[in-house]
């Protein structure tokens, strides 16, 4: 088997760290994700078991990351943090280096958030139909 040495772009900007605003869409998906469960899903006789399962489900989501987050935070020097950020449009277009190789900041963005966007979105509809087809544990 050959192996090929893999192209490196000099010249062009990379990074490494996501923008603030994955970060707001992941917790605004997240949100919209538990909200949507919630109220859609708050029927029947299981309706406590139903809302502590999906808060514990949001706890972790919510919770692993940013205790991660919070711990780097406490063992990085004050002057290593870096608070300029550069526009969501500039930071889309650098490369994001990733550990299998760089990808364009929006496809980054777009592989992080699709996952999240997806339950959301699959979870109100599937929510909605629940509601429509089984109209006597509606409240």
């Amino acid at each position: 088997m050959a192996t090929h040495p893999l192209s490196i772009r000099r010249g062009q900007p990379s990074n490494d760290e996501l923008h603030p605003l994955v970060y707001r869409s992941i917790i605004a998906l997240t949100l919209w994700l538990v909200l949507s469960a919630w109220a859609l899903f708050s029927r029947g006789t299981y309706e406590g078991l139903t809302l502590s399962v999906i808060t514990l489900f949001f706890l972790v989501l919510v919770g692993i990351p940013l205790i991660l987050w919070l711990t780097w935070r406490h063992n990085t020097a004050p002057d290593a943090r870096q608070n300029d950020v550069a526009p969501f449009a500039e930071w889309a277009s650098r490369t994001f280096e990733t550990w299998t190789g760089g990808v364009t900041g929006l496809e980054a963005a777009m592989q992080i958030l699709l996952p999240i966007a997806a339950v959301a979105i699959g979870m109100t509809i599937f929510g909605l139909v629940f509601i429509l087809t089984v109209p006597h544990l509606s409240s």
